[in-house]
């Protein structure tokens, strides 16, 4: 096959909707290749009618460490490199933590942070090989944030991504290899329709949990974020030189993403003296800040 050296090929999890099928197509229509996996992939058949031999659907469940392998070593040997490893595939279930089931913790977290790690730990040794490549990493806004009431196990697993890929990043830096961790706020994709399930909400947790399950689900526009623009953008961003280390995605994500930020750098100021104070040598007892009540 004759490839064009500016023409990518992506592996997408979770390409049978939302954002990993937005992905497959904006990829498709940039020119570049795609290897598109998904539990069902005979729903991208569609796709391949479309865009012929440029998309190559691939079945796989991202919580099989054997099947991650074994996935990207067929798209490697079909379109001879994997360019761009997208690890998009994930779900969240709602329920307080008091009353979630252990089971159906375990198991959102198998798939948002273990699948992350099975599919990332696979592509290293091909990208190491090949000399280098990009990994996105599809985490949230509420990964960086955190805090949104109803999610624990979901987002518990974004903060990992983000710890995981820090590390990633720094380890395969030397091959060549970057790594974007991208924090979305809400998309118009199905996240919060078929893919969660609502649990009970006990009467306790309604101005909580039940609050931001409405808020997620039952809002008459339905949300601000466009896959397919974000979809565009990534695309883009993919073919740049210099890209930043996380991208939030989406109004809500860039503003919360900044507020959180300051409001950390402003308590890591209030607070150097006392914590410098810790290590031998520095000044003790350090002044505290104005405990203002």
């Amino acid at each position: 096959m004759t490839q064009n050296p500016t023409t990518q090929t992506w592996f997408i999890t979770g390409s049978s909707r939302g954002f990993g099928r937005a992905l497959a197509v904006a990829a498709l229509e940039a020119g570049d290749r795609v290897a598109a996996t998904a539990r069902r992939p005979e729903q991208l058949d569609d796709l391949v009618a479309t865009y012929g031999d440029r998309i190559r659907p691939l079945q796989l469940d991202v919580t099989d460490a054997v099947q991650a392998r074994a996935a990207l070593d067929t798209a490697r040997d079909r379109f001879g490199s994997v360019d761009v490893i997208v690890n998009n595939a994930g779900y969240a279930n709602v329920s307080p933590i008091e009353t979630t089931d252990d089971a159906d913790f375990r198991t959102q977290f198998e798939t948002n942070f273990w699948g992350v790690y099975n599919v990332s730990k696979a592509a290293i040794p091909v990208l190491r090989a090949q000399g280098g490549g990009l990994v996105i990493q599809f985490s949230s806004v509420g990964g960086r944030v955190g805090g949104s009431p109803g999610i624990a196990s979901y987002q518990a697993a974004k903060f990992a991504i983000d710890g995981f890929s820090r590390v990633l990043r720094v380890e395969t830096a030397p091959f060549g290899v970057k790594v974007l961790v991208v924090e979305p706020s809400g998309f118009a994709t199905d996240w919060a329709g078929s893919s969660m399930e609502v649990r009970d909400v006990p009467e306790q947790y309604e101005s909580t949990v039940g609050a931001m399950n409405k808020r997620m689900r039952q809002t008459t526009s339905g949300p601000a974020g466009d896959p397919v623009r974000a979809a565009e953008i990534l695309v883009t961003v993919a073919k740049r030189a210099n890209i930043p280390d996380h991208l939030p995605l989406g109004v809500t994500a860039t503003e919360m993403s900044v507020a959180h930020d300051r409001r950390l750098l402003s308590d890591d100021l209030a607070w150097s003296a006392v914590s410098r104070s810790a290590d031998f040598g520095e000044p003790y007892p350090a002044e505290f800040p104005v405990d203002a009540v």
